[in-house]
């Protein structure tokens, strides 16, 4: 109790410094947020939730230092960092399968960063990729009291939420396309991919006709909203995800009764005439335009593709001049920019057009951290994935197959971020890290509870 009261105390004193100083008005904002870090000391786990849900909201503070997310994720960390001195949590709870692939990983960052071409531009992308080092390590020490059902619905509410909003919204939108509160279309079709699975899944277990509808509802705007972005990554993705939930759940499918194959057959005839309906026509004519791709990408036919070609091209290079340490992390950027490639493609010659990153996610780690540093990044999102699987296999053993259904979504929405990231460069996505320590959490946990039944 000595650090709880020691933290009333602090806050305190900070509430009455304020009354007495030229800013009064702030001094209620200490008592908050004292009140939120002792719930969070109470309940941390409830910080990681906050945090998964503020996600899709971060544009929202795009022009500000501060935002809600990272307000939570600071006082996480400093609750986090006292219960860890006070004994309150157990560091054995750091324990996971992923260590060794991201030592690894770090070891070739730190040398890459070390003989990089430009130190600025690798200084922002370290600080970029700590804040999902900090996020692993506290999806480890608090991953075990989180919710999976909870997380579900945060995800899907929240996604679904920001789908609505770009929809009907043209401060939402860029160039027509949705994105939703982020400034990229493609990285909002990442969270819808990402939301689809879990929104799946509460929609088929819902005890309630009434929830049933919600869960409708949340899938149908998460469609319709990636249509809206008119990625065509993000419905490759998306088909993906749903034919392996199709495999899953092929046993429920051969209940299906030649009696009600009309009905089946009636609901494809107005859904699929319905869904092209709605679908935007320059959707369509992006998606017809990926039949270029059979005699060779043609710029003038397409110029997203021929950008995506010339990413390659750079990146390929870049990989035989440098292949084992990389030209330097987020320096894809500045050889990008010093080839014909940037002024062909850019649309209106500004500095901000000519510096574009990879689109890929692996390519980019190949070219500016070495052949080594992305095979073991590549290792840790073939190990989460394996983790997933592993402890629905043991959930299986034990014969709870609700948890395997829950562990199966969870696999496809870590799959989709793991397919996303060939079409998009995010490898500090908040996601991506929070699930990759969720994977080792869960199978750790599924093992363990096989372990005690099995005891006699």
């Amino acid at each position: 109790m000595i650090l709880p009261l020691s933290l009333i105390g602090l806050f305190g004193l900070a509430a009455v410094a304020l009354l007495v100083s030229p800013w009064p008005y702030l001094a209620p904002g200490a008592v908050l947020a004292l009140g939120a870090i002792l719930a969070l000391w109470r309940r941390p786990a409830w910080g990681l939730l906050a945090i998964v849900a503020l996600v899709p909201f971060e544009g929202l503070f795009k022009d500000s230092d501060l935002s809600a997310a990272k307000l939570v994720g600071a006082a996480l960390a400093l609750v986090l960092l006292l219960q860890l001195a006070s004994g309150k949590l157990d560091g054995l709870r750091l324990r996971s399968n992923l260590w060794p692939l991201l030592l690894g990983f770090l070891a070739c960052y730190g040398l890459s960063f070390w003989l990089s071409d430009d130190w600025l531009l690798s200084a922002q992308h370290l600080r970029e990729l700590l804040i999902g080092l900090l996020l692993f390590v506290m999806t480890l020490l608090v991953g075990r009291e989180v919710s999976l059902p909870v997380l579900a619905r945060l995800v899907s509410l929240s996604v679904a939420t920001t789908c609505l909003l770009a929809m009907y919204s043209s401060k939402y939108q860029d160039q027509g396309r949705a994105a939703g509160l982020l400034d990229d279309p493609n990285v909002f079709a990442m969270l819808i991919a990402f939301a689809v699975p879990l929104t799946i899944w509460l929609l088929l277990n819902a005890p309630r006709l009434a929830e049933k509808a919600l869960w409708l509802v949340c899938a149908g705007l998460l469609l319709a909203g990636m249509t809206r972005t008119e990625s065509r990554s993000g419905l490759v993705v998306l088909l993906i995800s749903l034919g392996i939930g199709l495999y899953h759940y092929r046993v429920q499918l051969t209940r299906i009764r030649p009696r009600h194959l009309g009905l089946v057959m009636l609901a494809l005839a107005i859904l699929l005439p319905t869904a092209v309906a709605v679908m935007p026509a320059r959707y369509i004519e992006r998606i017809q335009s990926l039949s270029v791709l059979k005699s060779g990408v043609n710029a003038y036919e397409d110029d997203s593709l021929g950008r995506r070609a010339s990413y390659i091209v750079v990146g390929s290079r870049m990989i035989r001049e440098n292949p084992v340490f990389g030209s330097g992390p987020g320096t894809f950027p500045l050889h990008y920019a010093h080839t014909g490639y940037a002024k062909a493609f850019s649309a209106n010659r500004k500095i901000t057009d000519l510096y574009r990153r990879a689109h890929n996610t692996y390519l980019e780690l190949f070219s500016e951290v070495g052949i080594p540093g992305a095979l073991l990044f590549i290792g840790m999102i073939a190990l989460a994935l394996r983790n997933f699987w592993a402890a629905r296999a043991a959930w299986l053993r034990q014969h709870d197959v609700a948890r395997a259904d829950l562990l199966t979504h969870l696999a496809m929405s870590m799959l989709s971020i793991g397919l996303f990231l060939m079409f998009l460069s995010a490898p500090n996505h908040k996601y991506l890290w929070i699930m990759l320590a969720l994977s080792a959490v869960l199978r750790a946990r599924a093992e363990a509870s096989r372990q005690l039944e099995a005891q006699p």
